[in-house]
C-alpha cells in the first residue's frame, strides 16, 4: 500500500513538474507597460521590459524580431548608446534572417558603425545591404507617422523627443500646434539635406572631418565637466537660505539711487536664490578642476609673448 502511494505521489509530482507555470501577468499588458514606459522618456525601464516581454512569453518570430528592432532603436535615437544598439540590430539580423525589417536593419548597422568610428566595417555592410529589396523596409517608431521620406519616417514620439532635447527655457514654445509643425518641417528638412550632403561624400571633406573633431572635443569636455560638477552642485534648502541671508541687498527693490525700498522676502526670490548659488558653486568647481588640470600638466603660460 505504501508502495502504490509512493509510486502515485512521484507520478502526481512529475505531472506537476512538466506543468509550466502561466504568467500573472498577460503578454499585452507587460507590452503595454513597456509602452507606456517609453511613450514618457523612461527608456531604461523600458528596456527591460521588453527584454521581460520577450524573456517570458511565446511569441512568434516576426513579433520577437519587431521586438528587438525596438530595443536598438531605444538605444540608438533615444539613449545614444551605439555598442548596445549594434547588438539587438545583429540579433535581428542574425537570428531572424526572414524578417521583413533586413533592410532597416542593415541601415541601422552602417549608421551604428559610422557613429563608432568603425568606418570600414560600415563600409563593408553598406556594399552587401544596398542589393536588397528597398521595399521590404518596415519602420518601427512609436506614435503615428506624421511625415514620410523616401528613407525614413518621423513619428509623434520622434518629435516628441526631439523637442525634450531642446533647452527648457525653448520648449514652452512647442506647446503651440504651428510650432510643432514648423519643427517638424525643420527635423525633416535636415534630414533630406545630410543624405543628400553624405551622397554628394561631404562626409569625408575635409572641413566637416575637422569640425566633427572640433565638436567631439568640446561635447567630451562638456560631459567631463558634467561629471565633475554634478555632485559638487547639490543644492538643499539651508543652502538657499544661508545665500540669501548673506546676498539680501541683491534681492531688494531700490529707488533710481540705489536706496532699498523694500526688501523682498526668501519665498519671493528662492528660485532666483537657488540659480544663482547653484551657478556660483559650478564657477567655484570649475576654477577648482582647471586648477587641478593645470598643475598636473604642469602648464605654463607666456602672456607677454602675446602680440
Amino acid at each position: 500500500m505504501k508502495k502504490i502511494l509512493l509510486i502515485s505521489s512521484l507520478f502526481l509530482l512529475l505531472i506537476a513538474c512538466g506543468k509550466q507555470e502561466q504568467p500573472r501577468i498577460s503578454a499585452e499588458a507587460r507590452l503595454n507597460l513597456a509602452n507606456a514606459y517609453y511613450t514618457n522618456g523612461l527608456y531604461e525601464a523600458s528596456v527591460q521590459e521588453y527584454l521581460t516581454y520577450l524573456k517570458t512569453y511565446a511569441l512568434k518570430d516576426a513579433r520577437r524580431a519587431n521586438t528587438f528592432f525596438t530595443i536598438a532603436n531605444i538605444y540608438f535615437d533615444r539613449l545614444h548608446d551605439y555598442e548596445k544598439a549594434l547588438e539587438y540590430y545583429f540579433k535581428v539580423k542574425y537570428l531572424y534572417p526572414q524578417s521583413t525589417l533586413q533592410t532597416e536593419v542593415g541601415k541601422k548597422l552602417v549608421n551604428c558603425l559610422e557613429r563608432l568610428q568603425k568606418s570600414g566595417d560600415a563600409q563593408r555592410i553598406y556594399e552587401k545591404e544596398a542589393a536588397l529589396d528597398k521595399n521590404q523596409v518596415k519602420e518601427n517608431r512609436p506614435g503615428k507617422v506624421l511625415a514620410k521620406t523616401s528613407t525614413r519616417t518621423f513619428t509623434q514620439g520622434d518629435l516628441d523627443f526631439e523637442i525634450s532635447q531642446l533647452p527648457v527655457y525653448m520648449r514652452d514654445a512647442f506647446e503651440d500646434k504651428k510650432k510643432k509643425e514648423e519643427f517638424l518641417q525643420q527635423l525633416v528638412l535636415q534630414e533630406l539635406l545630410y543624405d543628400s550632403a553624405k551622397r554628394q561624400g561631404l562626409d569625408k571633406d575635409k572641413d566637416v572631418l575637422e569640425g566633427a573633431f572640433r565638436a567631439k572635443k568640446g561635447l567630451m569636455a562638456d560631459k567631463l565637466l558634467q561629471q565633475e560638477l554634478k555632485d559638487k552642485v547639490k543644492i538643499e534648502a539651508r543652502d538657499v537660505e544661508l545665500y540669501y541671508e548673506a546676498h539680501k541687498d541683491k534681492y531688494a527693490e531700490k529707488d533710481k539711487k540705489g536706496k532699498v525700498i523694500r526688501q523682498k522676502p526668501l519665498r519671493e526670490v528662492q528660485q532666483q536664490a537657488a540659480q544663482d548659488l547653484s551657478l556660483e558653486r559650478q564657477q567655484q568647481a570649475y576654477q577648482e578642476l582647471a586648477q587641478r588640470l593645470m598643475k598636473a600638466e604642469d602648464v605654463q603660460f607666456f602672456n607677454n609673448r602675446i602680440r
